[in-house]
């Protein structure tokens, strides 16, 4: 303890305390609590006690590597800590490790799934999990949602900062000018299957375009393309933001056996959308704009979320300087999968399973009994009431006013209700998310569940975009490349194979599936030449 540091009330330690500390320039002593094990026993191992010197920089960690005594000051900034500086951490391997322990290359932090890892600095999104916060920009998005538009969020997102009134009618006309797809897209998108999922048909879709558009692929135009001309980058930002609605909709139209609609660019971003959707026949046919604000509102609220899965994803495959098409068609991938993307989906169909009101509470006890999932509470990141869960609730039922009650709200409400005054999901912080009610929305406006993802997709590409182009003007961007720890066999020697010994337990056939042939399960019941081979097959 540094001189000058002891309290007023510190004077001469009592001298029955077991560990005593004196200051000899002052005289002044602080006595120590002597380690105990349960019992009150001494403990076996002896007891070192070590003085660290105060650094003149409060903002920083002092470590301590017990398996060398030296010390390490690790500074903080933003309240992290950099990882690089743990590298600086080294020790002799410890006796009989494996040639894997890395340990003299220095320290590595683990963390699976990045649950506690900052790979980014951002100005997009803030949130706040604990009190409920989500701010664009640092704007709320509840002032956004209730006064904005999503063309304009998008703008704010990528570029920063809201658009004057020329800027924005500039952006919103350069997006719906680009909204038509290459004819050979169209082709291919009518080349899938009738049941192909609508999600896969978008994917590869924006795939596709990377093809279309060979200025825009910096594998043939420069790794620099996108730093070098900001004209370019801005391109592909119009193109996407206009295209994605249009492949979104030839998806949903494909699974219907209906012709795709051509792009209006007279109309609003969502009654395009919706226009593209719908439209059979009709003269001037115009969405409900009751429907169109509502799908605007949930395209806003949809827009960004932080460094959620896909869009780690996209700076991730966008951290190669690979063009924006593919790195999308990867987000998109990300979003897919049921814990993402799919989570509303993963709500409605609970929600059909309850079946009705008084069956809630059978279900949430089984959910305590962990024989059933709750979907539509808790968030990684949210340990309070999703703000935007609040939102789409209102919205509810402005759609319901439009196209009908969803039978399914009223067990929605009850489950929600039911779920706060427990304490079992209150002590857990399992409050409501943003994928509660959506899919109820997007069941009320007629949409199939399989077209959900693909409803979150369209307006997560600003999102996206926005931290793509944040990455590639970074001082610190880099390719990303995280590390693993290596828990495999030891180094081998290769043994040719027919000098191998079969395992005791090992099973010569457990590896061979005889209907995952290409014979059908008919055929190998049947009887003809040469059956015993084919059946090895």
């Amino acid at each position: 303890m540094a001189k000058g540091d002891e309290p007023e009330s510190s004077k001469k330690a009592d001298e029955s305390s077991g560990l005593i500390l004196k200051d000899k320039s002052s005289g002044a002593t602080w006595a120590l609590p002597t380690p105990t094990k349960a019992e009150g026993k001494v403990p076996a191992q002896p007891t070192a006690v070590i003085v660290l010197p105060r650094s003149s920089n409060t903002q920083s960690l002092t470590v301590l590597d017990n398996r060398t005594n030296k010390l390490y000051e690790i500074p903080i900034e933003n309240n992290t800590i950099p990882a690089l500086k743990f590298k600086e951490i080294t020790a002799d391997p410890a006796p009989g490790a494996r040639e894997e322990d890395e340990s003299s290359k220095g320290l590595r932090v683990y963390d699976p799934a990045f649950q506690n890892t900052a790979v980014a600095q951002s100005k997009i999104t803030y949130i706040n999990g604990d009190t409920g916060v989500l701010r664009y920009r640092g704007y709320p998005i509840e002032q956004l949602a209730e006064k904005s538009t999503y063309i304009e969020v998008a703008y704010l997102l990528i570029y920063g900062e809201l658009p004057s009134k020329q800027q924005y009618q500039n952006f919103f006309n350069e997006v719906m000018h680009h909204t038509f797809v290459h004819f050979n897209v169209t082709e291919l998108m009518r080349n899938f299957n009738y049941d192909a999922h609508p999600m896969g048909l978008f994917i590869s879709g924006i795939a596709a375009m990377s093809t279309f558009h060979p200025d825009a692929n910096p594998a043939l135009a420069g790794s620099d393309l996108f730093t070098r001309d900001e004209k370019v980058l801005n391109k592909q930002i119009f193109r996407l933001l206009g295209k994605t609605p249009t492949l979104a909709a030839m998806a949903y139209r494909h699974r219907i056996g209906r012709t795709y609609n051509p792009p209006q660019n007279n109309l609003s971003y969502t009654e395009n959308f919706l226009y593209m959707l719908d439209r059979l026949s009709e003269e001037n046919y115009k969405p409900n704009p009751k429907l169109a604000k509502a799908l605007d509102v949930l395209f806003i609220l949809h827009a960004d979320h932080e460094l959620n899965c896909s869009t780690a994803a996209m700076r991730h495959i966008g951290s190669s300087l690979v063009d924006p098409y593919s790195a999308i068609a990867g987000a998109s991938a990300a979003l897919y999968g049921p814990l993402h993307g799919g989570a509303n989906e993963a709500v409605l169909r609970m929600l059909e399973e309850i079946g009705s009101a008084d069956k809630v509470p059978r279900f949430l006890e089984e959910v305590k009994q962990r024989k059933r999932k709750l979907f539509g509470f808790g968030h990684r990141v949210y340990k309070n009431y999703d703000p935007r869960a609040k939102i789409i609730r209102n919205i509810a039922y402005e759609v319901f006013d439009v196209c009908g009650r969803e039978s399914l709200i009223d067990v929605a409400v009850v489950l929600e209700k039911a779920a706060l005054e427990d304490e079992y999901f209150v002590k857990r912080k399992l409050y409501p998310n943003v994928d509660f009610y959506s899919g109820l929305i997007y069941k009320a406006m007629g949409f199939p569940t399989d077209m959900f993802p693909v409803l979150f997709a369209i307006p997560r590409v600003a999102g996206w975009l926005a931290h793509w182009k944040e990455s590639l003007e970074s001082k610190d961007a880099k390719i990303w490349r995280p590390r693993q720890v290596y828990v495999g066999p030891n180094v081998r020697s290769y043994i040719p194979l027919d000098l191998r010994e079969e395992e005791k337990d090992h099973d010569a056939n457990k590896f061979v599936d005889p209907f995952s042939t290409k014979f059908s399960k008919r055929s190998l019941v049947a009887t003809f030449d040469n059956k015993k081979s084919v059946s090895k097959l």
